[in-house]
């Protein structure tokens, strides 16, 4: 068995050695692009590895790998296509979703919310851990107010103590 695989594996560095440059300049030609085609050589000698009984019947090597590699290109092809319309088919879907944001409304929140980010950093720490807890986690002011060990009536007024802060750090943003 182990001089089977001997002779398998020198079989296989034979043909690799005697036409992988030549399936790789018929691959280079035919895709215009170097990388795909070593990519795709790779993938037509890894096919011919994989199929043991392939190697015992070739006649005509070029023959054999040209098939082979075709095959691949086609299964690519394939893979492109459906990808391209899977592609079409989520851009059509997402511009057809009216909650879908427009890259200029998705700027803009990031800016709004750098902004509460500056904001918040410049807040003493209870009125930005009570604002946070709000209207981040939607925790209700008595839950916050049992967290923080305070009254109710404490939460509220860390809220609008952090609400009045944004409006005099952000005059133009309120």
């Amino acid at each position: 068995m182990f001089q089977t695989d001997k002779s398998l594996q020198g079989a296989i560095e034979q043909l690799y050695s005697d036409h992988r440059g030549w399936l790789y300049g018929w691959l280079r030609r035919k895709l215009g692009c170097a990388h795909h085609a070593e990519d795709l050589t790779q993938d037509t000698f890894l096919k011919v590895m994989l199929s043991r009984d392939a190697l015992s019947g070739m006649r005509t090597p070029k023959a054999f790998l040209t098939t082979t590699a075709q095959h691949l290109l086609i299964d690519r092809a394939r893979r492109q296509m459906i990808e391209q319309r899977y592609l079409a088919e989520l851009a059509a879907m997402a511009e057809s979703c009216p909650g879908y944001p427009s890259p200029e409304q998705i700027l803009e929140t990031l800016q709004a919310l750098e902004l509460i980010s500056i904001m918040l950093e410049s807040l003493p720490p209870r009125p930005r851990q009570a604002f946070l807890m709000h209207y981040l986690e939607d925790m209700p002011q008595s839950t916050i107010a049992e967290a923080l060990g305070v009254s109710t009536r404490m939460v509220r007024k860390y809220l609008v103590q952090a609400l009045l802060h944004c409006q005099t750090a952000f005059p133009d943003h309120a």
